[in-house]
């Protein structure tokens, strides 16, 4: 009997790793459209022989454990491809909203990248029409009403002037906001995988990789902190993992120390840093570099230009206004960035000058600050900018233009790696319904020929019990 009771056993063994091989097929298919999960393989092993009187007998076949299918190396690249694809974009927005800032778009198709086809709303135009308005100014210095349109125009530019140093401001405040956002996300994802770690360890003290679903929840944490800071990841022998980060020096810093988080990060608006001696970071990618990037570069590069321009624009208009010194400046002195630029108090339609004489008709001052529309500085000479007050500002915007169209191309090419690297973990570690159906079939076929092998021995004994007996 205890050949039959052994077969009987290794029947059951037998169903039930079948039994479990069909449920963990049914599992994978059920998640073929989770881009989290690694696909999931039963082991099936024998446990042995033993030594009996008819003979060795096995113990039968056993579903030893589950295993998840994860090349380590490519959810590595994945990271890395994340990391940079979050820089970029993090980047990109920072120059498009740079670009709003302005009040007009970027023509990034052109040959030579410029003012858009909506620059007449912009600050471009109304510097034009400033000049313009002097231009008709000097030839009817008497006119009221070309005295009123100059001050309206005047008041116009200024306030753009300072409208847009406004929102390039807030641009780098946003920026900085987003990238202080980031670095609580990073510190709730870093101490997630420690939560992770911990769970992990537990479950796998006598079982090394089986705890397959919390695998797959902590690399998924580890991609998402890979978007924002790029990280390595060291294994332990029982399966925990160290998160590290590089410092300004190129050396490691332990963020996650297995199930302890042991480098919390920080942020000033300057400085990036971890744990509590703030050893200083320096992220090569990640979403916190795009930010931060976009606004220490281009966007303050624009900032910086448009001061430049706000100061010539003072210096030389009151310069030509107030040729003496004496008579009163056009624009405050005190006023010679983008952000603070405005027009003397004491200047209204009655006081407004188109010369220094007193002499009617004269109209000398007006026309030499019309002719600054075309005048061309040089920083050489002790100037502000170089070129024209348009030129410059054409120049400055081609800038931010350039920076926005090379963000564009990083995406996209970053995002055909992204997705060309993703597709070939999905081929290691993805779910295809074909063989997912394919494994269902043969392992419910499996199930059936062990089940059978039931109904041949209640056959055989059925024979033997009840009809020999007779």
């Amino acid at each position: 009997m205890s050949g039959l009771f052994s077969s009987l056993n290794s029947s059951v063994k037998a169903l039930t790793a079948h039994s479990r091989a069909i449920e963990i097929a049914g599992k994978n298919l059920a998640n073929v459209n989770n881009a989290d999960y690694a696909r999931q393989r039963v082991l099936y092993g024998d446990r042995g022989t033993v030594v009996t009187a008819t003979g060795a007998e096995s113990l039968g076949l056993e579903a030893l454990g589950v295993t998840q299918i994860r090349d380590a190396l490519l959810d590595q690249q994945v990271c890395r491809e994340v990391a940079l694809k979050s820089s970029y974009l993090a980047e990109q927005s920072g120059y498009q909203r740079a670009q709003a800032g302005l009040g007009q778009s970027i023509d990034r198709s052109s040959a030579t990248t410029g003012v858009g086809s909506n620059a007449g709303t912009g600050l471009a135009a109304s510097l034009d029409d400033f000049f313009n308005s002097f231009q008709s100014f000097a030839s009817r210095p008497t006119d009221d009403g070309e005295r009123e349109t100059l001050l309206q125009k005047a008041a116009i530019l200024t306030d753009r002037f300072q409208l847009a140093d406004t929102r390039l401001a807030q641009v780098q405040s946003d920026l900085n906001s987003a990238a202080a956002i980031d670095v609580d996300e990073v510190n709730r994802r870093l101490t997630a995988i420690a939560e992770l770690n911990a769970q992990i360890g537990r479950f796998e003290v006598n079982a090394p990789g089986s705890a397959v679903d919390l695998r797959d929840q902590r690399q998924a944490q580890i991609e998402a902190l890979s978007a924002k800071l790029p990280v390595e990841v060291r294994n332990s022998s029982n399966g925990e993992v160290q998160i590290v980060a590089k410092d300004t020096n190129g050396s490691d810093t332990l963020l996650v120390d297995l199930t302890a988080v042991t480098g919390k990060i920080a942020f000033d608006g300057t400085r990036l840093t971890a744990g509590d001696a703030a050893v200083q970071l320096d992220p090569s990618s990640g979403s916190i570099k795009g930010a931060i990037a976009a606004r220490d570069g281009a966007v303050q590069t624009l900032r910086n230009d448009l001061d430049q321009l706000a100061r010539q624009l003072v210096t030389s208009v009151n310069a030509t206004y107030n040729p003496t010194g004496t008579t009163g400046d056009f624009f405050k002195s005190t006023g010679t960035s983008a952000g603070a630029i405005s027009v003397v108090n004491t200047v209204t339609a009655s006081t407004l000058k188109a010369n220094d004489s007193g002499v009617a008709g004269d109209n000398s001052i007006a026309l030499a600050v019309a002719r600054l529309a075309d005048h061309q500085f040089s920083t050489a000479n002790g100037d502000h900018i170089d070129g024209t007050f348009s030129s410059h500002f054409s120049n400055s915007v081609s800038k931010l233009g350039q920076a926005l169209s090379a963000a564009n191309s990083r995406v996209d090419d970053q995002s055909n790696i992204e997705q060309l690297v993703r597709t070939q973990r999905d081929g290691v570690s993805g779910v295809s319904l074909d063989e997912e159906m394919a494994d269902l079939m043969k392992y419910q076929r499996a199930f059936q020929a062990s089940s059978r092998v039931f109904t041949v021995m209640d056959d055989l004994l059925d024979v033997v019990v009840n009809r020999l007996s007779r």
